[in-house]
């Protein structure tokens, strides 16, 4: 189930109604003629979590919600078309995602990669992202490029087609072909939802198909196919556009009505059908694919989005199969029958499906049959033990907590009112929303458990490792009927071809305003009894509490023997106390709407909390159980240890894992436990026991290496006061783990790791390099790389991705530490373009260092630094991260003014001479994982050594 956005949350919350505001309340008066004005709502005193809006409708059908929020310098801009896979063709899919793609090429007077560009240079973000059901652009900038990015998003609504060449159709075609090969077809189980989607859907439905599509369509289309796509669909009358931060509302509608206005009315669209569907019979299919763990997947098709029984539906879901309270839990995981087992309620507009997933834990011995009986057998239970009242609370709980940290950025805000918006003509849609699940009673959950899912019949996929002898669940009873697809395709319903009429210039760029001034939080500091010092700032955006408390103990304290301790000490953590056990800890936390939870990178261990402020003391006494009373139960640790030896496997399947494991141990050494995975190797975690894990636990958690920042909307006194669980923790200081000094750079070798079948290769490039400074070269190494790999414009991407079509995407970057680091140059590239993609690697990082950046490239990185800063601490978790890197790396408080004077200052031969001094491109260590059968040749024509080696990096 999705996290729904809701207001009004009568039970939960005491809060005053939502108000309608009337039009003579709401609209400038200079507008009012060119933008209708049709409906708002405010904020009363007490309404925590409503999103205050004002729709509007231009001439032309374009739907236009505004959201003012000043607490930041910074807007959001979100373009929804109600367009997505469900529109297209059969034998045409993929042209929904496809132009997602299309849409950042440039337009009539947007040059080819110029909308990267402005917005990075502008110090923003942005992208796009294509479902079944809809597509949206979208950038987060300071407030004062809001027109700006206006004319950009109006420019490719209005003036698209022009710049669609055949040169830039098949450029992205083959981008688009890299992203399904990264996403789908070489990721472990990636093409799951696929295969499913073709059975439980009949031929020609458009939720058959995935949303990326087939490549043998995306193969015959041509260019005036999209062409006729964008013509239907991507019209203003089927699109929103929400703006939402710090701006002037008359000033907006002007701008609005002035890029957006001439912009002709597109085909009428129609809201599709939503037939219910049904399966006359269960539908077995399976697959191999190159995965360590076979897997069983049952889909059961239900309603549609917004359905009455969607909400009973999704309570059922919960009950089944989400967290440690659920029957999958009780009977698949916990007792180690599974590593994983869950339920989902993904509901599209058009349809939804109930689906449960499970991996077997080998050690059970069980098969997908056994498994496939287990669920069923689990739902015959669910029926004999119904519903109780805490599934209820604890479901309300969740989607009322979840909207409240939706609210905590700009960005959750519009796509909360985009989104219902689109989907229901209403951008509050919340109250209808949050009354579904206020509504649900135990008959509605009994009901529609009968009516869909018990006895009922579903698709069961299993998917079955190559290597292995493993069964499916069932002989497959269902095969996809050949694919008949005619030369060419039923006529597209009629397209507009009317042409925009401006009384302005187009081609004359917005100018930008002046620069607003980052709003930084006010930090204050205090100590615990325990003696932990404490870092928070106040937010008062949401009723919210963010809290990180962080040890300095992580991986690199595990002798090498020991690899994996640190990371299943905080999973042991995460499990029952001396007080309660795991089931009623997360009970008590979905309760609350809170999250406890603890996690082991190379350096630190964390305890993550995230509560609302109002439930905090219960929050943290849950924090303080876990933290100070954990039980160490040995079935629990027998369970996390089996898990743990799964995932490792898991991994090794995983080319970009591979690839990055191989890079490290090379670089680092492989007698240093950091250039390990976190979570140890399969040798070492056999050997763990749950001694070891009680001993690290005794010697290593202690306040003495503690530190803890928070960001809440309560006061520093009240903070500090609950605080007061962790007054009774003690504990002696341990001793500082040191890392042994990492292996001297040798000339430049290719390192081979052969991945037999693979559909890409995974590509690292680099070296070791300074550690973390945040005033020193460090920070200016990463002015120097922007151009040359941080920016999505970057030289890298643009010739790896943009010009060649060899990747999804290419980036390079400098990665630090208090007392390492390293720089890395990295791509997931097309098999036959592997060879091709480590020379253009090469020659980038051979031309930056001969040339350094232009006088260009520097005004770039000064304009995109300098203004990002307005957008880098707006949320609890920006905060958060700001307060973290001030106190791991004792910052001063106006390390963030330091950092602008060294930007304005710095100069291109400064950039050049560090970047000389800190990357030798002589002595790079080249991983690549791929498949030696077809690349080893291409690769030996390069001239460089080539070295086997395995998953660790070892020779061969």
């Amino acid at each position: 189930m999705k996290v729904k956005q809701l207001c009004g949350i009568g039970w939960l919350l005491v809060l005053a109604g939502c108000q309608t505001v009337s039009d003579s309340q709401m609209v400038p008066a200079d507008v009012v003629a060119s933008a209708r004005f049709v409906d708002a709502r405010a904020r009363l005193p007490g309404d925590e979590v409503v999103i205050p809006y004002r729709k509007y409708e231009l001439a032309n059908g374009l739907t236009l919600v505004l959201h003012e929020d000043n607490s930041d310098p910074l807007v959001h801009v979100d373009v929804t078309y109600h367009v997505g896979s469900a529109r297209e063709q059969v034998g045409k899919s993929g042209f929904a995602h496809f132009f997602e793609h299309m849409m950042f090429q440039g337009s009539d007077n947007v040059a080819d990669d110029e909308h990267f560009k402005l917005v990075a240079e502008a110090g923003g973000t942005m992208n796009g992202s294509t479902s079944s059901d809809r597509t949206n652009y979208y950038q987060t900038v300071p407030s004062n490029q809001l027109e700006k990015m206006l004319w950009l998003e109006a420019d490719r609504m209005g003036f698209l087609l022009g710049a669609v060449t055949q040169e830039a159709f098949e450029n992205q075609r083959e981008t688009v072909k890299n992203e399904r090969g990264q996403s789908y077809d070489n990721r472990p189980y990636g093409l799951l939802s696929e295969r499913v989607g073709e059975a439980l859907y009949p031929v020609g439905h458009p939720y058959s198909w995935s949303t990326i599509g087939y490549i043998e369509d995306l193969d015959r289309v041509d260019v005036n196919d999209l062409k006729q796509f964008f013509k239907r669909w991507y019209g203003p009358n089927n699109a929103v556009v929400t703006i939402g931060g710090k701006f002037d509302e008359a000033q907006v509608l002007a701008w609005v009505e002035k890029y957006f206005g001439g912009i002709p009315r597109g085909p009428e669209v129609a809201m599709p059908e939503k037939p219910l569907l049904t399966l006359e019979a269960d539908r077995y299919i399976s697959m191999d694919d190159n995965v360590a763990l076979p897997l069983l997947y049952m889909a059961f098709p239900t309603v549609y989005r917004f359905h009455p029984d969607e909400a009973p539906l999704d309570v059922l879901m919960y009950v089944l199969g989400v967290d440690e309270t659920s029957l999958l839990y009780k009977n698949m995981v916990k007792n180690q029958i599974a590593v994983q087992a869950q339920a989902s309620h993904g509901c599209q507009e058009l349809a939804c499906s109930f689906t449960v997933l499970a991996l077997p834990n080998p050690a059970s011995g069980k098969t997908l049959a056994d498994l496939e009986q287990i669920i069923r057998d689990s739902l015959v239970e669910f029926g004999e033990r119904g519903v109780q009242q805490v599934d209820l609370d604890r479901v309300k709980m969740d989607i009322a907590s979840g909207m409240i940290y939706g609210l905590e950025s700009v960005a959750g805000k519009v796509s909360s009112l985009a989104s219902y918006e689109t989907f229901t003509g209403q951008p509050d849609y919340t109250e209808a929303d949050i009354a579904r699940y206020e509504n649900v009673t135990v008959a509605d959950v009994m009901r529609v458990y009968n009516q869909y899912i018990v006895g009922k019949s579903a698709v069961i996929m299993s998917i079955l490792p190559r290597e292995q002898e493993v069964l499916a669940a069932a002989p497959d009873s269902w095969q996809r009927p050949p694919r008949v697809l005619s030369k060419s395709s039923p006529a597209m319903a009629a397209s507009s071809s009317a042409v925009a009429v401006d009384n302005f210039d187009r081609r004359i760029m917005p100018p930008s305003g002046a620069n607003p001034l980052p709003v930084l939080p006010t930090i204050w500091r205090a100590t615990t009894a325990a003696g932990i010092a404490v870092l928070g700032a106040e937010n008062k955006e949401t009723p919210t509490t963010a809290l990180r408390l962080r040890l300095s103990v992580g991986q690199r304290n595990e002798t090498l023997d020991t690899l994996g301790l640190a990371s299943m000490t905080a999973a042991m953590l995460n499990e029952s106390t001396l007080k309660s056990s795991n089931e009623e800890l997360s009970n008590r936390l979905q309760l609350l709407g809170s999250s406890v939870s603890f996690g082991v990178d190379n350096n630190y261990t964390q305890v993550t909390v995230r509560s609302l402020s109002r439930n905090l003391d219960e929050t943290l006494a849950i924090m303080a159980e876990r933290l100070l009373a954990p039980r160490f139960d040995p079935q629990e640790f027998e369970r996390l240890k089996n898990q743990t030896l799964q995932s490792i496997e898991q991994t090794k399947k995983q080319p970009a894992t591979s690839a990055d494991v191989a890079y490290q141990l090379l670089l680092m050494g492989d007698e240093n436990p950091v250039a390990y995975l976190n979570m140890g190797t399969a040798d070492t975690v056999a050997k763990l026991t749950l001694e070891d894990v009680k001993a690290f636990y005794g010697t290593y958690y202690a306040p003495s290496i503690a530190k803890l920042v928070v960001v809440s909307d309560l006061a520093q006194a009240d903070i500090e006061k609950k605080l007061g669980v962790l007054d009774s923790w003690r504990g002696a200081k341990p001793d500082v783990a040191k890392l042994l000094p990492f292996p001297p750079a040798s000339k430049t070798k290719i390192y081979l790791l052969d991945n037999p079948g693979a559909a890409q290769s995974e590509i690292r490039i680099g070296q070791s390099a300074l550690p973390y400074d945040a005033t020193g070269d460090f920070y200016r190494l990463g002015l120097a790389n922007y151009p040359l790999g941080g920016a999505f414009n970057s030289r890298i991407n643009m010739n790896l991705r943009e010009d060649k079509g060899y990747t999804y995407g290419a980036q390079s970057g400098f990665a630090g530490e208090k007392d390492y680091g390293l720089f890395t140059a990295s791509a997931g590239v097309r098999t036959d373009s592997t060879a091709a993609s480590v020379a253009e690697f090469a020659r980038e990082l051979k031309d930056f260092q001969r040339d350094g950046v232009t006088a260009e490239e520097l005004s770039f990185v000064k304009n995109a630094f300098g203004q990002r800063d307005a957008l880098r601490f707006e949320t609890p978790g920006q905060k958060l991260g700001l307060l973290s890197r001030v106190l791991t790396y004792d910052l001063a408080d106006d390390f963030i003014e330091q950092q602008q004077s060294i930007l304005s200052g710095v100069s291109a031969d400064e950039l050049k001479a560090l970047m000389s001094q800190n990357v030798d491109i002589d002595k790079l260590a080249i991983v690549v994982v791929g498949d030696k059968a077809v690349i080893f040749d291409s690769l030996a024509e390069l001239g460089y050594e080539i070295v086997d080696v395995d998953e660790y990096g070892r020779v061969l």
